[in-house]
């Protein structure tokens, strides 16, 4: 059984900063890719980003580029998201998620967390 955990997710104004993490439990997540989705209201679940376990490359969807970092730490089993210049358009509910495919598609993704609020105030 594996469980992700999130946290970090509240408000902030436009232009400031969050980090979520997301801790991994039942499995050791150095071999597996790592990353993150949001979903705002009234949308569909979006791709943000993720890292690759075997060479630490990372990807980003295009309108988080530059401003969001993805990062994992091996032996704490945790990855993060920093969030810098935010903007009201990335209020989201974001999950972390967990699998073995590089793909922007949410089906790919066989794990995932439970989810936390970011709102971005204008």
């Amino acid at each position: 059984q594996v469980q992700l955990v999130e946290s970090g997710g509240g408000l902030v104004q436009a232009g400031g900063s969050l980090r979520l993490s997301c801790a991994a439990a039942g499995r050791t997540v150095t071999t597996y890719n790592l990353g993150w989705f949001r979903q705002a209201p009234g949308k569909e679940r979006e791709f943000v980003g993720y890292v690759r376990w075997d060479i630490e490359r990372t990807y980003y969807e295009d309108s988080v580029k530059g401003r969001f970092t993805i990062s994992r730490d091996n032996a704490k089993n945790t990855w993060y998201l920093e969030m810098n210049e935010l903007k009201p358009e990335d209020t989201a509910v974001y999950y972390c998620v967990l699998g073995e495919v590089f793909t922007t598609n949410a089906d790919g993704w066989r794990y995932w967390g439970q989810g936390t609020q970011v709102t971005v105030s204008s």
